[in-house]
């Protein structure tokens, strides 16, 4: 019997403040998935000392159950995403994709004109959910992972 897909998954976009950054801190991946991301920490510290990423925590009714952060490239107003990621235990439920969903429209209502990220290219997961969310690779490179671009 083929399993049923996840129904559609409601969740919040907040940034990451006084308020929540423990909560944030706390999630923790596939041990297998951390050649592609860095730990949660690391990424709240580089939006602190960044001008430029800004954290944001993703909630499924009251509980944090992932992460990312978003920045500007003023050179082209595109939206770009990074360090995205759900916790272990709350994977293959949808909230990846329903979290890009609201951050895409997240950067839309900040006025980018497109969305862009990047992954490893042995990344295949994450390379097949961006896909089917209109990303497209575009040869460029950003340190050795693959830029995939859309429209917003």
């Amino acid at each position: 019997m083929k399993p049923m897909p996840p129904a559609q998954t409601q969740i919040s976009l907040r940034a990451v403040d006084a308020s929540n950054w423990r909560d944030c801190a706390e999630l923790f991946i596939h041990d297998d998935q951390r050649v592609f991301v860095a730990p949660v920490t690391y990424y709240l510290v580089l939006c602190h000392y960044s001008d430029s990423w800004r954290p944001l925590a993703v909630y499924s009714k009251e509980r944090a159950v992932g992460f990312m952060m978003w920045a500007v490239d003023p050179a082209d107003n595109s939206g770009w995403l990074g360090g995205v990621q759900i916790a272990a235990d709350r994977q293959g439920q949808g909230l990846g994709r329903a979290a890009v969903g609201a951050a895409l429209d997240h950067l839309r209502d900040q006025g980018c004109a497109s969305a862009a990220l990047s992954y490893s290219p042995a990344n295949i997961r994450a390379k097949r959910l961006y896909e089917s969310l209109g990303f497209r690779e575009t040869g460029e490179m950003e340190d050795d992972e693959i830029v995939a671009r859309r429209p917003l």
